[in-house]
Formats: structure tokens, C-alpha cells, sequence
């Protein structure tokens, strides 16, 4: 995979954890930004992609009412309850 340089700007407090983060593990500042990033990234694609299925979803009417999803919960409640009994 190729790489390229990108310049980003950290406040003092940002960076200081960076250096001692890579002085602790042993790792470059641009492996643990580079890293961060793509987990920051998965994170949001993830969100997003759900958020994106779930309107579509609703806007074709599927939909749960509200009543199904309190008697839903309410059984999982009750049920874990008498597990502790």
C-alpha cells in the first residue's frame, strides 16, 4: 500500500501524548496517528452506514410500533428476573 505525507495540527497537550504514547510502544508518531485515524474512520463509516440503512428503512414503513417494542423489553425483564430468583 502506498502512503502519503499530510500535514495536521495538534494542540501541545495532543502532542505530548502522542511522543509518549510512541516512546512507550515503541512505534512512530505517524503509525499511531495513521492508526487512530483509520479507527476514528471505521467508527464514523459505521455510524453512518447504519443511520443511512435505518432511514431508508423507515421510509419504506418498517417501522416497529411502540407498544411491540415495551412488550418486548418488558419479557426480556421479566425473564432476566426470574433468572435471579
Amino acid at each position: 500500500m502506498t502512503s502519503t505525507t499530510m500535514t495536521v495540527r495538534l494542540d501541545d497537550q495532543l502532542k505530548t501524548r502522542l511522543d509518549k504514547l510512541a516512546e512507550l510502544t515503541h512505534r512512530s508518531k505517524s503509525f499511531l496517528a495513521a492508526e487512530a485515524i483509520n479507527e476514528y474512520l471505521k467508527i464514523q463509516e459505521w455510524q453512518i452506514n447504519d443511520i443511512t440503512k435505518s432511514i431508508a428503512e423507515a421510509d419504506a414503513g418498517q417501522l416497529v410500533d411502540h407498544d411491540s417494542v415495551v412488550k418486548h423489553w418488558e419479557k426480556k425483564r421479566a425473564h432476566s428476573v426470574d433468572k435471579r430468583r
